[in-house]
């Protein structure tokens, strides 16, 4: 076999290769995702937890709670997000209704193991991709925000008043007697 026949074989080769490697990388990190009902056997450990987020919501001092299950009390676990990280994180509102994976240390809070989301590479999968917070979102004042719509203020263009003392056509000519 010549060289040029040889060369896009071992390209096909090593690309399979490269792909079956990749693949069961992922593989090995999605088992290592523990549900979060197992989340307060692991406390004080760092750990992958994976579920469904049910809502997104604000509380006291523009706090973002990530909710996993529809009774907020009744959850086992739940994923804080303090207003200072939301500029590294993104806008948390849209992962309501989407399976996340998160990665982090889980900590207790008030008798709930917690993790706290500080940077968007703490998600992995496809809720990864949530876009960064709109400019004129501000985590210190409440406002019109709902997930995936904004509501921003149109800038008004000030109208051209006429000139009273502007001379149309020929109109000095006329004023002679």
């Amino acid at each position: 076999m010549s060289a040029a026949r040889r060369e896009p074989a071992l390209t096909i080769v090593f690309s399979l290769a490269l792909f079956g490697f990749l693949f069961a990388a992922r593989m090995a990190s999605a088992s290592d995702c523990i549900p979060i009902s197992e989340t307060a056997r692991h406390v004080g450990e760092t750990k992958c937890v994976t579920g469904k987020v049910v809502r997104v919501k604000v509380g006291s001092n523009r706090v973002h709670f990530l909710d996993f299950c529809s009774e907020q009390m009744a959850c086992p676990f739940t994923v804080v997000v303090f207003s200072h990280d939301l500029k590294d994180v993104g806008d948390v509102r849209r992962l309501a209704g989407r399976t996340i994976e998160i990665h982090g240390a889980l900590k207790l809070y008030d008798g709930r193991p917690e993790i706290i989301l500080r940077r968007i590479s703490q998600i992995t999968g496809g809720a990864a991709m949530i876009p960064p917070l709109p400019k004129e979102y501000d985590v210190e004042k409440q406002g019109q925000y709902s997930a995936g719509h904004l509501h921003s203020k149109k800038l008004k263009t000030p109208k051209a008043k006429p000139n009273s003392t502007a001379i149309y056509g020929d109109e000095t000519d006329a004023e002679a007697p």
